[in-house]
């Protein structure tokens, strides 16, 4: 069955951008990197730059099209926020793609103004994951107050100018009472999460609602083997367990008084039980949902881009 994309491997596609520079030095870089992430200057210029512009395309056409409809139905309404989702596994580096993205989006001309959510914020607090039965998960489509985040996309769409979200800490693993993330008249919002392209539920009667990525106008799957995406979850959690969850408030500083191989032995149940599951099950069944999908190889560089047929 023939799939509705244009599929370039890395060669190709870095041939499709124009000679605008980006200019990312290597602070800049390793301040937006994932731990493990080895996204270097050359995959900015091959994989971001022609993903960048293939953007102000799709932002361009947006733009016209809100102007055309204005004039059609005789209104004078702004142009509403240009909303980009990003999905993917945990670890396969969702959160560098967001943030470069964000970084590249910010240079255009006119400086446009990108703000990112993550959807950890929608989390439920663990309080209420532990009362409904779902701590163990956390991460899963039916953790999020689904509600809540459709609720802030609307109202993002709608125009509101100023919208809040909840804050997510990783330190402490759950969500930061009382702090909230302030959004007010982005030109571009970036969401990233693992499950943002997950269609709509029905209902007992057979009815569906609207999903979060019914408002996107462009989406990115960051992609991956599973058996590579499970190595890099497992060299990240080594990696953090010598360094952040050594942090006195840190939620897993237990974990750094485990050996090696028992930290490992750990690791390796998480991505079993969980993340595994979780990839599989909810994930990657909403690949082919995106504009756009990332494919990597085991060295985390992107080998292939497929781009949705328009």
């Amino acid at each position: 069955m023939s799939r509705p994309y244009v599929v370039l491997r890395r060669k190709a596609w870095a041939a499709l951008a124009d000679n605008t520079e980006i200019d990312l030095d290597e602070a800049t870089l390793e301040r937006l990197r994932g731990l493990g992430d080895p996204t270097s200057a050359a995959d900015v210029a091959d994989i971001y730059r022609p993903l960048t512009q293939l953007l102000h395309l799709y932002m361009a056409n947006a733009g016209r099209l809100c102007d055309d409809s204005n004039r059609f139905l005789n209104l004078k309404v702004r142009r509403t926020p240009f909303v980009i989702g990003i999905a993917g596994s945990v670890a396969v580096g969702k959160s560098t793609t967001a943030r470069l993205l964000q970084e590249l989006l910010r240079r255009a001309p006119g400086s446009p103004k990108v703000d990112l959510v993550t959807t950890d914020g929608f989390l439920y607090p663990n309080a209420e994951l532990e009362r409904r039965g779902l701590l163990d998960q956390k991460g899963f489509p039916q953790s999020y107050d689904r509600k809540a985040l459709l609720q802030f996309v609307m109202d993002v769409k709608s125009g509101e100018p100023r919208v809040t979200a909840p804050v997510y800490s990783h330190k402490v693993y759950d969500i930061v009472e009382g702090e909230q993330i302030v959004i007010e008249n982005p030109g571009i919002l970036i969401i990233e999460g693992l499950n943002v392209l997950q269609p709509a539920r029905a209902d007992s009667q057979g009815r569906s609602g609207a999903a979060v990525s019914d408002f996107f106008d462009f989406s990115v799957y960051v992609d991956a083997p599973e058996e590579d995406i499970r190595r890099w979850f497992m060299d990240r959690f080594m990696v953090l367990r010598d360094t952040a969850f050594r942090d006195e408030d840190s939620f897993f500083k237990h974990y750094t008084t485990m050996s090696p191989a028992e930290a490992r032995q750990f690791a390796a149940h998480v991505w079993e039980s969980i993340n595994g599951p979780n990839l599989r099950e909810n994930i990657v069944t909403t690949k082919d949902r995106a504009t756009a999908i990332l494919s990597k190889g085991p060295d985390h560089s992107v080998r292939t881009i497929a781009i949705r047929k328009v």
